[in-house]
């Protein structure tokens, strides 16, 4: 560092707090270590007299925290986002939308694994409304070597860490199956979950299906309420191994393409997620989600809503976070659940 007149200290990076008192009002750091001295505060630093100040020494090819911090940030945003104003090096990541945070978990490891600068997330794959913080950013020392910036450049390449995926309008058929019900005999009770469910989302439910275990029958319903123009189709209901359970064979015959008949998620190891057509969702729900509180729905629900593909590996991915324990005072999503490595 080096000592300099105040007046001479535009665009330097000082070394110290300054600290302003004044007498019943107040006695605080009017500027922290770290600040970049601007012309307008000047005239503060002389009414608190400094006439001289410690400053970073300007050296070439090493940046100030804050112009590395911007660069970071730049690194991590996508659209659908604002920064939080930055102060010694740090930069939030504020969402403008309601939607589904997806993170680039490779490139965020990359970033992290440089050193001096970090990125700290909340998890990714969960919804998160406007206004919610998503992640911040920081450059560890006052000054950074800029090749050390360029690298993370690099090693990020095209596209940022994160997105917002946001919501979309679906119009949803829901197939209630089941002979028990389709006879009568007890009063469907499963319906009314889904709906309270769906009713989070900008969803229209179009047309609603009752069925016995027949599955030419369960097929048949499924086509109608695809035929009317659903773009999602959500089937409740025989979805185990008994042999009247026959939803799979039912949801298998509409020609969809079945991405997973089963999960490591409990509750909801027997869900059924198929592709009708290529980008069609067709859902199968096990009993479970009728009763438990939160299930393997809660965290595929808002994926589809965003209009995301899903494929087996996003199933398989959610072992490690897959078990919910049924706590006797349910905080989800503020919990381990769904949330792996």
């Amino acid at each position: 560092m080096q000592l300099i007149e105040t007046t001479n200290a535009v665009g330097h990076v000082l070394c110290q707090d300054i600290t302003q008192i004044i007498k019943g009002v107040t006695k605080d750091a009017v500027f922290r270590k770290g600040h970049m001295v601007r012309a307008e505060d000047i005239p503060v630093l002389l009414s608190v007299g400094k006439e001289n100040l410690y400053v970073w020494e300007k050296e070439e090819g090493m940046l100030h925290e804050n112009e590395a911090a911007e660069i970071l940030y730049d690194l991590c945003k996508g659209e659908n986002m604002r920064p939080s104003e930055i102060k010694e090096g740090k930069i939030e990541l504020i969402a403008t939308c309601d939607g589904v945070l997806k993170i680039d978990y490779d490139k965020m490891n990359r970033v992290n694994a440089l050193g001096e600068m970090m990125i700290a997330s909340r998890h990714g794959n969960f919804p998160v409304k406007a206004g919610d913080l998503l992640a911040g950013t920081r450059v560890i020392p006052l000054v950074i070597a800029e090749s050390k910036m360029n690298r993370a450049k690099e090693v990020c390449g095209e596209g940022s860490i994160f997105q917002i995926r946001q919501y979309v309008h679906k119009k949803v058929g829901i197939v209630t199956t089941g002979s028990e019900v389709y006879n009568g005999r007890i009063k469907d009770t499963f319906t009314p979950v889904i709906e309270e469910k769906l009713a989070e989302f900008d969803v229209e439910i179009i047309g609603h299906q009752i069925t016995d275990d027949n599955h030419e029958m369960i097929t048949e319903s499924i086509m109608t309420l695809l035929n009317q123009g659903a773009d999602m189709i959500i089937c409740t209901g025989g979805m185990s191994v008994d042999p009247d359970d026959r939803t799979p064979l039912a949801i298998k015959n509409t020609g969809a393409k079945m991405i997973t008949y089963g999960a490591p998620v409990l509750p909801g190891a027997m869900f059924l997620l198929a592709y009708y057509k290529g980008n069609i969702p067709i859902v199968g729900l096990p009993g479970c989600v009728m009763y438990a509180k939160r299930t393997i729905f809660d965290l595929v629900l808002p994926r589809i809503m965003t209009d995301e593909r899903l494929r087996k590996g996003d199933f398989t991915a959610l072992g490690q976070g897959g078990l919910c324990l049924s706590c006797d005072s349910c905080t989800f999503p503020n919990c381990g659940f769904g949330k792996g490595v």
